[in-house]
């Protein structure tokens, strides 16, 4: 059994537990941005310093057994395509992190709450992924990581300026701290334009499921800071915090305006969404995000007797093409793979017996 094989019968860890306001708020992530002194950043190394680099930060996080027990080390240029593709699925590794050919590595802790990429923008993309609405607690696990990572390696540092990236975005803190919102109500009721164009103005980002460069499928959208040099990161995360509570506060306003007054638009989203589920034979990923978004809005909103936001989540990845492809033990293309994801929802609802 490869290492990938071991990981997919883990719980998704940002999904396996509820978390205060996990209805909207699906996740909460924080990366911090670090890089060696002594060695050019990724974008201007040769080879042989992607090695150096990737040997260093293995060394450390190993003997140290940084990420606990039964952590995992994955490197990119041995791993098979179909399995790169399960750890950017799941979030542990970026796009750019899969293009790399040389010393590209991620290590994972055993719940996978914590990841450290190796050799993506950075030499380190330090990450920390918790479920629901959880700013402190995640802020709390990735600055022990981080002191703990900073004791045994020598990061570039500036007394200025603060921690050295490749990008000058990210230079200060070098954190970036995003959460995951569900927000169909808003979409239901045409206002979400309205709320990003605010939070744009307040100088926070939003994106799709995957971060940056990706649309917003699922009706799943990423709100997360821009600057990072000029503020501790007690403030940024204080700053988004207070923006994150007042989306969540509008998108509660929104169902609650729905179901009183365009209840049968509601009902009508919520029931295509399970119908198209329980009874689909082909099934895009497009249209099972969207889907799986509408059931879930329903489940939030205690519509049905048996559906549970655990069966919700363990579709959300299981249709996922990769995961999809380990699942049938071979690789399927493109209409196949429309056909047997519709069949692996078809068959785990019935499973569960949802009705």
């Amino acid at each position: 059994m490869s290492q990938v094989d071991e990981l997919l019968r883990n719980k998704v860890s940002y999904l396996a537990d509820r978390a205060s306001d996990e209805d909207i708020a699906i996740s909460t992530r924080i990366r911090l941005a670090r890089n060696l002194n002594g060695l050019p950043f990724p974008s201007a190394a040769a080879p042989e310093q992607f090695r150096a680099a990737a040997e260093a930060v293995a060394e450390a996080v190993e003997r140290k057994k940084l990420l606990g027990g039964g952590a995992f080390r994955f490197d990119l240029e041995t791993l098979l395509p179909l399995d790169a593709e399960v750890l950017f699925e799941r979030r542990l590794a970026s796009r750019e992190l899969l293009r790399r050919e040389t010393g590209a590595a991620v290590h994972v802790s055993g719940d996978e709450s914590l990841a450290v990429m190796v050799n993506e923008e950075d030499h380190l993309r330090i990450q920390t992924l918790k479920p629901g609405f959880q700013l402190e607690a995640a802020w709390e696990t990735i600055d022990e990581l981080d002191n703990r990572l900073s004791a045994e390696l020598d990061f570039a540092y500036d007394e200025t300026l603060g921690y050295l990236t490749a990008c000058p975005t990210n230079v200060g803190t070098g954190m970036r701290v995003s959460v995951m919102l569900h927000l169909p109500g808003l979409v239901l009721a045409g206002q979400l334009n309205q709320v990003v164009q605010g939070i744009a103005k307040l100088g926070l980002a939003v994106r799709g499921i995957f971060g940056e460069g990706t649309d917003n499928r699922g009706n799943l959208y990423q709100i997360s800071n821009q600057s990072t040099l000029g503020e501790s990161e007690p403030e940024i995360i204080a700053r988004l915090k207070r923006v994150i509570e007042q989306v969540i506060t509008h998108e509660k306003n929104a169902r609650s305006n729905l179901l009183e007054h365009d209840r049968c638009k509601l009902l009508d989203l919520v029931g295509r969404s399970y119908g198209t589920l329980r009874h689909s034979y082909i099934l895009s990923s497009e249209e099972a995000l969207k889907t799986l978004s509408g059931a879930r809005l329903g489940v939030d909103m205690n519509m049905f007797s048996s559906l549970d936001i655990h069966t919700v989540n363990e579709l959300f990845v299981a249709i996922n093409p990769a995961h999809l492809q380990k699942l049938a033990g071979r690789t399927l293309q493109g209409a196949e793979r429309d056909i047997f994801r519709a069949q692996t929802v078809r068959e785990l609802l019935r499973r569960t017996g949802s009705n």
